[in-house]
């Protein structure tokens, strides 16, 4: 190649990269603690909506009108399912990572929990409760951040396969120790403490205890996807390799987000084994892991509010379903609904919603 042929060269690569550079968003530095505050507060402004105060009020009232079934079957259970399946929702919606474990993670927290602190089990410790919850936790987001390291270096369905392996093997381990998970039979009376003279397994003080820990998880995925990891990572899920070119670590990233969805995952699994009162490998078997999937298909996993409206649409199946069919007819029944929501809509419930309400928009400016 001639002198000549080669300042071509340069200069059309020159050219070339001073069109492509703008479109790169460029890496934002760490705010200062003060203007963090700042931020924080103005992310809180532009959050919080109408409709927010709207549902969060009809949340609050909900326990005065509901019955103590209603209160506790539905709404503390669909709360705590919609939790775990938040898990699966930051990592599968944000971070293009498909994990069957989340089911698995807040297992290690219920088994954790029922074996360092009180049951009829005389295999339990009989911890203080708080301790028992602070390691179960954490122990639980030791184990999630695990499962992300075997994880991160396979995509698709050998991410699926990597993450189902983990929660079988941990489910035939529960059922057939005997000397650390008691097999089969599990843990039972494993119960929330009675703090401050209120027994949390009530249904109303249970409801608000799972409502609190809902909103915290939610407000807390809310803000994290706006924030520089949050967007960092949905760079990471949509373009890997430019996202690496341009310095970020990309297996860290994924990494660290298993642990942000362990740890809810893990808050999910205490209050789990506090509503069932008991913690058995029934809780952590194949059709358990796949329900939490399926949830957060359900409702939408591109929204934090998806898994929610998914949970309260399962836990209303599951409690009347049997209105309509026989008990061992359920799957049938979920699995009929789950098909025709993915088949008219790939965003759950929430896109078909915005599909009618687009339909009806578009109705109305034609009248």
């Amino acid at each position: 190649m001639s002198a000549a042929s080669w300042r071509r060269a340069m200069s059309s690569t020159a050219a070339s990269a001073s069109t492509i550079a703008p479109q790169l968003a460029p890496v934002r530095p760490l705010p200062s603690r003060r203007r963090g505050r700042g931020s924080f507060m103005r992310w809180v402004r532009a959050s919080i909506r109408p409709r927010h105060v709207i549902v969060l009020a009809a949340l609050l009232i909900y326990p005065a009108v509901a019955s103590p079934f209603f209160t506790f079957q539905i709404g503390g259970q669909a709360l705590t399912l919609g939790l775990i399946a938040l898990s699966l929702t930051f990592l599968a919606g944000y971070g293009g990572m498909v994990s069957l474990a989340q089911g698995t993670i807040g297992g290690v927290a219920g088994y954790t929990v029922a074996i360092l602190g009180s049951s009829g089990s005389p295999l339990s410790l009989g911890w203080p409760w708080w301790l028992a919850v602070l390691i179960a936790i954490a122990l639980a987001t030791v184990f999630a951040t695990f499962v992300g390291w075997l994880s991160v270096r396979t995509e698709g369905i050998y991410t699926i396969m990597i993450t189902l392996a983990i929660g079988v093997a941990f489910y035939y381990l529960c059922l057939q120790n005997y000397s650390v998970f008691n097999g089969f039979q599990g843990f039972h009376k494993v119960r929330p403490p009675v703090l401050l003279g209120i027994d949390w397994r009530d249904p109303v003080p249970f409801y608000f205890l799972t409502l609190f820990w809902a909103l915290t998880g939610y407000f807390f995925v809310k803000y994290l996807v706006r924030a520089p990891f949050g967007v960092a990572l949905q760079g990471i899920r949509d373009n890997p390799r430019r996202m690496n070119a341009l310095g970020y670590h990309v297996n860290a990233h994924r990494v660290a987000a298993y642990a942000v969805s362990g740890l809810i995952a893990a808050i999910g699994g205490v209050l789990l084994v506090w509503y069932n009162s008991l913690m058995t490998p029934g809780t952590i078997n194949t059709q358990a892991l796949i329900s939490i999937l399926i949830i957060a298909v359900l409702g939408g996993m591109r929204h934090p509010i998806g898994p929610f409206i998914g949970a309260i649409v399962f836990v209303l199946l599951q409690n009347f379903a049997i209105d309509l069919v026989a008990r061992e007819r359920f799957n049938l029944v979920i699995g009929g609904v789950f098909l025709a929501i993915v088949l008219f809509s790939s965003d759950g419930l929430l896109g078909l919603w915005a599909r009618v309400r687009g339909w009806l928009t578009r109705g109305a400016r034609v009248s």
